[in-house]
């Protein structure tokens, strides 16, 4: 008895359907020893639905009889995995025990003659050995003996896992590629016979065309169909169809159909598989049809998007580039290479580099490394290479591009031409050196005067040192936030009141012996600040030194600070001077009021209590600093170190 699907299939025909794997190992597979009996004994339904899905080009399968056993064509064999062959011929519940319920409950459906569609359905296979994530288009249709009885499901399998995977990078908003790239809004099959000019088609490729369902199911030329196509595809598509014919094989068609009462314009891809006879003549071409006009659009508006990102940037007066994650450049606008004058592509992945000053690349490829390894922003300015033979400076910056798990996906950045504000910045630097140079100059004048005019009025001694004292205090503060050069600039945080006030207590100390501690929150201060706490400190200072802790032997003074909401909080203590005896408000405690109550406008409390003069102070953050900023200052932070 013969066990091949086409049993009157001569020896050439055998032999080229043979070429297939699949078929033939499903001709030569003994279904005789399974529930469905031999092939010739096998519905005619059967038979013909067997047939249709071993010559299509589409991922088909059957899953015949109560159990599913298996038969499926070539196209399906890669989605079965490591599942192929011994798939062939068993039952799809035994074959696939991690999707048993869900194979189980479709063909319960649809061997009742129920027809079912899912889109993108999500699986987790076993096929290779380890689980899998994968996604499905799925078509069930029943396969119906002449009593209206279920023979078989019939099962169009397309996998859409790659394409459910690019989607979800794109991270679009919303969720319109959840069927743009799943490349399944509809399918339908179709088997022409090219001999007889009859093309017989289910409903939805019926629906798809424009064709009422009873007289797809019939049969129409193909010309009715081909009517359906838009006016500007046709002749394209009877064109590649009529050199389709003239070999065997898959092939595949994309189209658009025009628009009609049930349905809008659609784009479509057809595949099917032309089959020929002994002598090569074409006889048969069966195949599917899916809608893929959600896939185009989405193609289309990411070319319109390149395309618009592109002609902005070549508009933007900037150049602008753009780098993977692991830092590879893969893009740079035309300012770029009107900058540079370099071909276009030499400067792609770490070529940029090159075309740095060699002073700063070593430089740049530190911050940059940096960025990639923490994804903070990169900014840095160095000397880039001009077309012209000369480098001028640039500003770099760049920040991360993140998908919604925080994940960096991409990163752009500009490259701004900053040379004549370099220079400008240097010019101004060289003069605000100067005029602080002058300034300075000015309070050593000054206190040069008073100290000079004190000898000639011995009476006025200890008001001329207490007032020179303050001009140097003065002064202090002034060289403490006098402008800097990048070379000039102090290493330490130069603008943090923890080392103003180092500064101004450095006097104070006995030899190696530390007596001034400062623990706590260390704050940002600028110009504006820095005077009246140079004030402040020296006047506190001078006390302690005259009348306080720092007038005996072993006397200390503790500074703490403290963060507090919108505050800054500072509380002066001295340890070890003599008893506090509360004196009537000189002028150095007005002074100490001026500068807190009315410069900074905080408040200022004092205490006298049994070990010394305590003083609480709270002062507004943005009194401190014009950007009211706040840096920690480890350095300083422990009780145990000192100013």
């Amino acid at each position: 008895m013969p066990r091949s699907f086409f049993p009157r299939a001569d020896a050439a025909t055998k032999a080229r359907l043979d070429r297939d794997p699949v078929m033939l190992l499903a001709n030569s597979f003994d279904w005789s020893a399974t529930e469905l009996g031999p092939i010739a004994d096998w519905p005619v339904a059967l038979r013909s639905a067997a047939r249709l899905i071993m010559t299509s080009a589409a991922p088909m399968a059957l899953l015949i009889g109560p159990n599913g056993v298996m038969l499926y064509n070539a196209a399906y064999a890669p989605i079965a995995g490591g599942r192929h062959p011994s798939a062939l011929g068993s039952s799809v519940l035994q074959s696939w025990p991690e999707v048993a319920e869900f194979n189980r409950d479709v063909m319960r459906r649809v061997l009742a003659g129920e027809a079912l569609v899912f889109n993108s359905q999500p699986f987790v296979f076993h096929r290779n050995g380890a689980p899998e994530q994968v996604w499905l288009n799925l078509d069930y249709s029943p396969v119906l003996d002449d009593d209206g009885s279920g023979l078989a499901v019939l099962a169009i399998v397309q996998e859409t896992t790659m394409g459910v995977v690019a989607e979800q990078a794109l991270e679009e908003s919303r969720e319109k590629l959840d069927l743009a790239l799943t490349a399944s809004g509809m399918v339908g099959t179709w088997d022409w016979n090219i001999s007889e000019n009859t093309v017989t088609a289910d409903d939805r490729f019926a629906a798809l065309y424009g064709v009422t369902p009873g007289a797809a199911a019939v049969g129409l030329p193909i010309e009715t169909f081909l009517s359906g196509i838009h006016p500007d595809d046709r002749q394209r598509v009877i064109s590649e169809i009529g050199d389709a014919l003239k070999s065997p094989g898959p092939v595949r068609f994309e189209y658009r159909l025009s628009a009609h009462d049930s349905a809008p314009e659609r784009w479509v891809v057809a595949s099917g598989r032309v089959i020929t006879d002994a002598g090569g003549k074409a006889v048969r071409l069966p195949g599917v049809v899916v809608d893929v006009t959600e896939e185009r659009r989405v193609a289309e508006q990411l070319v319109e998007s390149e395309l618009r990102f592109r002609t902005l940037a070549d508009t933007m007066p900037q150049m602008v580039w753009s780098a993977l994650p692991d830092g590879f450049h893969d893009y740079y606008n035309a300012r770029w290479y009107e900058f540079t004058g370099v071909p276009p592509g030499s400067t792609d992945g770490e070529g940029w580099n090159g075309m740095f000053h060699p002073d700063d690349q070593e430089r740049a490829w530190t911050a940059w490394r940096h960025s990639l390894a923490s994804g903070d922003p990169y900014r840095i300015e160095y000397r880039l290479k001009h077309h012209g033979g000369a480098y001028r400076w640039v500003l770099g910056q760049a920040l991360p591009i993140r998908d919604a798990s925080g994940r960096i996906t991409r990163w752009f950045g500009t490259c701004t031409d900053i040379h004549e504000e370099r220079l400008a910045q240097e010019e101004r630097e060289i003069i605000a050196q100067e005029l602080s140079h002058r300034i300075k100059n000015i309070f050593a004048v000054i206190g040069g005067i008073v100290s000079l005019a004190a000898r000639s009025q011995p009476e006025a001694k200890d008001f001329a040192e207490r007032l020179r004292g303050r001009i140097l205090a003065l002064g202090r503060a002034h060289d403490f936030v006098r402008p800097h050069s990048r070379e000039s600039v102090p290493r330490s945080n130069p603008a943090s009141l923890q080392a103003l006030v180092r500064s101004l207590l450095q006097p104070y100390r006995d030899g190696d012996d530390e007596r001034v501690s400062f623990a706590g929150d260390d704050a940002v201060i600028d110009d504006g600040a820095a005077t009246p706490l140079a004030l402040l400190f020296h006047e506190l200072a001078t006390n302690a030194a005259k009348y306080g802790a720092l007038s005996q032997q072993g006397g200390r003074i503790e500074i703490a600070s403290q963060v507090k909401g919108d505050d800054y909080l500072l509380h002066w203590r001295e340890i070890g001077g003599p008893a506090p005896a509360p004196a009537e408000a000189g002028f150095g405690s007005r002074l100490i009021s001026l500068s807190v109550e009315g410069q900074l406008r905080g408040k200022l409390e004092r205490r006298y209590g049994e070990a010394g003069l305590e003083v609480e102070l709270v002062i507004p953050l943005a009194s401190l600093s014009r950007r009211a900023a706040l840096r920690p200052a480890p350095e300083f932070r422990q009780p145990n170190q000192t100013a």
